[in-house]
């Protein structure tokens, strides 16, 4: 699948809903910054993982059942004709209370980035302009040990960068520096 497939399949079942694009958008980026370092060659392919995360978000009642959440995404991709394990991999293993637990570097980037784009964007917000530009990496750290900011953003997943050999510290400077270049996309 090419990332302009990816992108089609992602505008298809999110119905224009802007929140959960830019969302994806900001997962897509972090996740190719993640494969610099860790998978060097598979930038794409790792941020079509970030891009397709969350198909499902409007198409299952994973609040009230988390465990459909990845699940329900992987089955759309099959209804689309996709058939990549790895990729099913990821997305499944990016919300562990389904039964899949990240085991590859991939798995684990994608646990990580999908929270870590939440909470930068809630960082950002606090700032007076609003912008990515305005955040920096010790900002994000002293917000991440303070457990009332962004109470819902799960930090035991952020940390599970850990499992591919980078640092929490990677992490936030691989976010800040990807989500950056598509502020614009991703209004912030």
């Amino acid at each position: 699948m090419t990332r302009e497939e990816a992108y089609q399949i992602l505008n298809k079942y999110m119905a224009g809903d802007t929140h959960y694009i830019q969302h994806s958008l900001a997962v897509e980026a972090i996740m190719k910054g993640l494969a610099k370092r860790l998978s060097p060659g598979d930038e794409e392919y790792w941020g079509i993982a970030g891009l397709l995360h969350d198909l499902d978000e409007l198409h299952c009642d994973w609040r009230n059942d988390i465990r459909t959440h990845g699940p329900k995404s992987v089955e759309i991709l099959k209804e689309e004709g996709v058939d990549d394990p790895v990729l099913f991999g990821a997305i499944l293993a990016h919300n562990p209370p389904n039964g899949k637990k990240a085991k590859t570097k991939i798995e684990y980037a994608l646990l990580a980035a999908d929270p870590m784009s939440g909470f930068i964007k809630a960082v950002a917000q606090i700032y007076p302009d609003r912008k990515i530009a305005s955040v920096k990496p010790k900002s994000v750290m002293k917000r991440f040990n303070e457990s009332r900011f962004a109470a819902n953003a799960n930090r035991t997943y952020m940390e599970a960068i850990e499992y591919t050999g980078l640092r929490l510290e990677d992490l936030i400077d691989i976010s800040l520096e990807e989500m950056g270049k598509i502020a614009g996309e991703i209004d912030l």
